[in-house]
Order: structure tokens, then sequence, then C-alpha cells
């Protein structure tokens, strides 16, 4: 009898498909097949499970209660992911078509993807419009159905069953998308009262969305084409609790105090103009003196580290991109070409191409190798005119350049140095919080977006991500976002009120050398061809000073303010003794201006306090016959007496130590 119940109990056994799910810790366990990756969240533990937003499986983002039939590598994804932000934001985005459906019957929709920070929806309200008085009944709507727990739900559907499900409801915006999708690949998604066309992932029900707030209503032509119909964009951003909710709104608040076109404009940073063109900035005296400080900075920095800085043209032959690689697939980041003597010019997009002339004008040996150049280098780019915004979209760039050709045994190191680069910058100017992100290529996407060398991808892929874990730094992988011509590192930063920036980036380049035949003799008197780092750790002034003006609120360290010392005399009869003050001041190499006007001293300390200068010197009586000054520190106030020697030799030595600020 105890036989035929084990023989029973081992054939039932052997009927479960039983699969691997192999986590990213290296620990592999085994589920029935079928299994969700919430079920098993559940397994490990409750608690986890309710944090659980989506998964990836084999590198792919799923809905969380998805079945996962094969074998599998799995990560959970939560709020503390980017790709779990993503899908609590797309998520969000469906409630709120929900809640405009129920307010506004007969509303369609184009796209509502995640964003940086939330969500949007294009939406064609039939001659309807949506006002702010509208933004606050329908989040009160979506909080009312996000409470009702409603479950996404996926649903693989044919086309043809999809087309006449829209064809039904007149929605000529989903059948538009329809004819670009295969059948046997479209999904709709459904909570709730809603149901849309979607690849998703969503989160499993509403209610892990716990706090809205639909921050803005915008126009947008339908697929971006002017000639098209103008839909209403509805903006909104989610949480899963009130309080982050709320530290994001009083971010929200401080970050349009530090909007850098603001402060661009009121500190004479930068200004810009419709008869120079739109994306094209005039850096007025201020915004020139921080660019010289950040250009002196890195000269410094990179003489130190064996750099020979060069100068290139802002054009060059069409040859020289089709060679690169750059045309075609970078045509349409280029401005049109200029045609001379039966020649194409390109406005210089990226100055690489250039660099590699200058190498290859030269033997060289492994004994010149490293060879480093360097360059702010002027470079052209025709971004979007939608696209363009302040500092950090731009046509015209100054970019902190250079191009290392090393040898593959000395990659590692060269490359660890970049990163030191990075590190030391971070310091200086009291960046705290940063990433790097590794970009991958995407194997599927071999020859069309990036170069055909999957050998070489991987390879070089690896090199990089060694010197990542070696060195420590804090750094995530994404797929498909390389250069074409090899991997790359984009480092994201952090500004003083937590808003995320790319400032520059890392890169690998194993394709070029062999575009341009490039190669160095080795120490076997054999020709063999370099790697290539493009980097550029203080990326554009255009970018960089956008973060600083932001980071700082305008509250520049004193080595980097335009004006670095306000001389202030309390009436016309001190102008004489402030103005020598002035010549001793600029002697020291100290930026200092004179407040000559004949206005009250109260008003004229506001003024310099508006305008951030770190410094005041208030000049009376007292201050010309003891030959001592009263001095004043801006978000401080009053410093007490130093002699002048005492604060010239204070504020040199905070400007030779290029001290982050106080």
């Amino acid at each position: 009898m105890l036989l035929v119940i084990f023989a029973n109990f081992k054939t039932r056994a052997e009927q479960v498909n039983m699969i691997n799910i192999s986590f990213p810790d290296g620990a592999i366990r085994q589920y029935e097949s079928g299994i969700t990756a919430l079920d098993i969240a559940k397994s490990i533990s409750e608690g986890l499970a309710r944090k659980v937003l989506a998964a990836s499986v084999n590198g792919q983002v799923w809905d969380a209660t998805r079945s996962i039939t094969e074998d599998a590598n799995l990560k959970l994804l939560t709020w503390d992911d980017t790709d779990g932000k993503s899908t609590f934001w797309h998520s969000s985005a469906h409630l709120m078509a929900e809640a405009v459906e129920n307010k506004f019957p007969g509303a369609k929709f184009w796209v509502g993807p995640a964003i940086d920070r939330g969500f949007y929806y294009d939406i064609d309200l039939g001659g309807q419009q949506i006002n702010e008085d509208d933004l606050l009944d329908l989040e009160k709507k979506m909080n009312e159905l996000a409470k009702q727990n409603n479950v996404y739900i996926r649903k693989e559907i044919s086309k043809s069953e999809a087309i006449n499900y829209f064809s039904e409801k007149g929605d000529e915006y989903k059948l538009d998308l329809l004819q670009n999708l295969q059948d046997g690949n479209i999904t709709f998604y459904t909570q709730g009262g809603f149901t849309d066309l979607c690849r998703g992932p969503h989160i499993p029900n509403t209610g892990f969305i716990k706090a809205i707030k639909l921050t803005s209503i915008a126009g947008a032509y339908w697929k971006g084409d002017e000639k098209n119909k103008m839909l209403t964009r509805v903006y909104g951003v989610t949480f899963p609790t009130q309080k982050e909710l709320d530290a994001y709104l009083l971010m929200l608040e401080e970050a349009k105090k530090r909007d850098h076109r603001k402060l661009g404009k009121e500190l004479g940073i930068y200004t810009m103009n419709d008869d120079i063109g739109a994306g094209l900035i005039l850096w007025m005296p201020n915004g020139t003196v921080i660019i010289e400080e950040l250009e002196k900075l890195a000269k410094e920095t990179e003489l130190a580290a064996g750099y020979k800085r060069v100068v290139t043209p802002h054009i060059a032959k069409e040859n020289l991109y089709l060679t690169s690689g750059h045309l075609p697939y970078y045509a349409d980041s280029m401005f049109p070409p200029m045609e001379m003597d039966g020649e194409k010019y390109y406005l210089k997009a990226m100055n690489c191409p250039h660099h590699h002339k200058i190498y290859d004008a030269e033997p060289k040996s492994y004994r010149d190798l490293p060879y480093r150049l360097a360059e702010y280098g002027t470079c052209y780019r025709y971004e979007q005119s939608g696209e363009l915004f302040g500092l950090m979209r731009v046509r015209c760039l100054h970019m902190n350049d250079a191009h290392i050709y090393c040898s593959k045994e000395q990659f590692a190191h060269e490359f660890k140095a970049v990163n030191d680069m990075y590190l030391k910058y971070f310091k200086i100017f009291g960046i705290d919080k940063y990433v790097m992100r590794l970009s991958l290529h995407d194997p599927e996407k071999l020859g069309q977006k990036y170069i055909n060398e999957p050998e070489l991808w991987l390879e070089t892929e690896e090199l990089v991500r060694n010197v990542l874990i070696e060195t420590g730094v804090p750094f995530v992988e994404v797929k498909g976002e390389g250069a074409f011509y090899g991997p790359k590192i984009d480092v994201q930063i952090w500004s003083a009120i937590g808003r995320e920036f790319t400032l520059a980036t890392n890169q690998v380049d194993f394709a070029q050398p062999r575009n341009f035949k490039l190669s160095f003799t080795n120490q076997n008197n054999e020709s063999e061809i370099p790697l290539i780092i493009h980097r550029a750790p203080l990326g554009t002034h255009e970018r960089f000073i956008g973060f600083l003006l932001e980071h700082y609120a305008g509250k520049f360290p004193v080595w980097l303010a335009p004006v670095q010392v306000k001389i202030l005399p309390i009436s016309e009869k001190f102008a004489p003794y402030s103005v020598e003050l002035q010549n001793k001041l600029l002697k020291a190499g100290i930026r200092v201006e004179v407040d000559e006007r004949n206005e009250k001293i109260g008003k004229k300390i506001r003024e310099a306090e508006l305008s951030r200068v770190p410094y005041m010197l208030v000049i009376g009586e007292k201050e010309m016959n003891e030959g001592k000054l009263s001095v004043r520190r801006q978000g401080k106030g009053d410093l007490g007496t130093q002699t002048t020697e005492e604060f010239i030799n204070t504020v040199v030595d905070e400007i030779a130590q290029r001290k982050s600020g106080e």
C-alpha cells in the first residue's frame, strides 16, 4: 500500500513542470511553471510583495502578475528602481485617462508615457476644454478610483479584434497606432472601467497609487506634427506616499526659484536673441567670467594629467564624417551641409574625427601612448525647436572634450584616471550624489543603431564594467543606450535640491580607430590598433553652467563668482577712497566693483545681496580714517571689521583653494 501511495506521489510530482528562477544575488530557486513575480515575492516575504511594482524577466520589464513559464533571470522592481518608477507612472497615466473618460465622455487618447518625473497623456476632448479647476476634479476622481484597488488586467488580442474594437469607438488615434503593430504582439490593458491599447507593463493594482498631483496642461500636435490636430496634454505625477509627494512639490517650488533661465537673466549670465537664432547662446560678461574660470580649472587639471591641448576648425568636409560613421547615423542632429567648390562642408557636431586626424598626422609607437588630446571645442547640433531649453538643450555648445589613445593594456588605468577626475570635480563643486550609467549595446540592433562587431562589444563592455567594479563607484547598467561605436558611461549628478542632471560622458571606442586606420607600433615592432576613450568631465559650458546656477541658486562660490567683492561707499564723499581700495583688490587678482551711485547704503546692500555677490565692503568715515574694512558676507550679514591685508589674504586663499562655498 505504501509503495502505491509513493508511486502516485512520484507521478504527480513528475507532472508538475518546475522552472529555475535566478536572482540578482546569484541564488537559484525552483518554482512551478506559471508562477508570477508577485507570488515569488510573497514566497520571500509579504513585506516585499507589498513593494513590488513590476519585474525584470530576462532583461525585459513585465507585469508582476504575469505568468513565468520558463527558466528566467528575475529582478523584483520596486519604487527604488527606475523601471519600477516608470511602470508606476505609466499605470498612473491610465488611471488619469479613466478619470478623464469619466468627466469627459467620448474623449480619445493618443499616448500616455511615463517621463523623467511623472507622466502625461495626449487627449482629444472633442472640442471641450480642460482648465485648472478641472485638474482638481480629476485628481479627486483619480484618488477615488485608486482606492478601489482595481487590478491592471493584461489581454493578448488579435490585430483584427483590436481594429474592430477601436473602429466601433471611432478612435482614429488607436487605429493609426495599430497600423504599425504586428499581429500576435498586441495587448490591451484594463483597470476598472478603462481599456486601452498598451504593451505595458503595469503595476498590480491601482491601490499602490496613494498620492496624486496633476501639474499642468499644454497643447501638443498629434505625432508632433504642426500640420496635425492640436491635442490636450495633461501632465501629472504620483507617489506611493503623500509624504513623498509633499517633498516633491516643495522641491518644485524651490526649483522655480533656482530656474537657470530666470537666474541667468537676473545675474547677467547669458542672453538669446531672435536675430542670432534659437538655441544659440550669447554669453554676457558675467557668464564669460564663469566660462574662463571653468576652462582655467580644466586646463590646470588636464595639464597635470598629461593632456596636450589642440584647436580644430568649426567645419569639415562630408568625407570626414562618413569615415567616422557619424553620417548617416547622426545626420538628423547635424546642420545641413554647405556646398562650395563641388564639396559638401558640415558644421562640426563633434570633435573626435578632428582629433583622430591630429593623432594620425605623425607616426606613433608604444612609447607615445597613452596619447591624450584635449580641447574646449565648439560644436553645432541641430536640436529640434521643441526640444530647445535654456542652457540645457542648445544648438551651439562648448565641450570640455578630450580623446585618449591607448593600448588595451593601458585602458583600465586610463579609464580609471578619467573617473578619478570626475570625483575630483565633484568634490570641488560640492556634488554629493552621483551615479555612472553604463550604457550597453542592443544585440538585436547591430548593424542598424550599432557597429556590427558583436565580439568587440562584449569585450569592451567587460573592460568598462571591470574598471567600475574595481574603483567602487556607484553604477547601473542600461541596455540599448551605448554610442554607435562602443559602450559609454553617462554621468548622472544631482543638484543641491535633488534634481537629476546628465553631466557628461565617458566612452570607449573600438570602431573609429579602424575607420581612420589609426595605429601604433608595439614593442614587437608590429602594427597595432589603439583603443580610444572619449571623455568630457565638465560636459559643456552650457549644460554645466545651467546646472551650477540651480545647484548654487546663483550664489556661486567666491572663486567662480563673476563679481567677488562689491565696495559700497556710504556717500559720494567716500568714493575716491573706495576706488583706491578697488585698485588694491584688483592687483591681488580679486574681481571687484564699486557702487558709486548716490543711493542709501541699505539699498546698495539689498541690491548687492540680490546680485549674489559673495563679499560686500561698507565704506564710511571710520573705515576710511582707520584703514579697516566693514565686511559683509552674502546671506550671512555683518562679519565685523578686518584690515585690508587680512581681507585680501582671506579672499585670495578662498579663490586659490576653490572652496565650494560657505
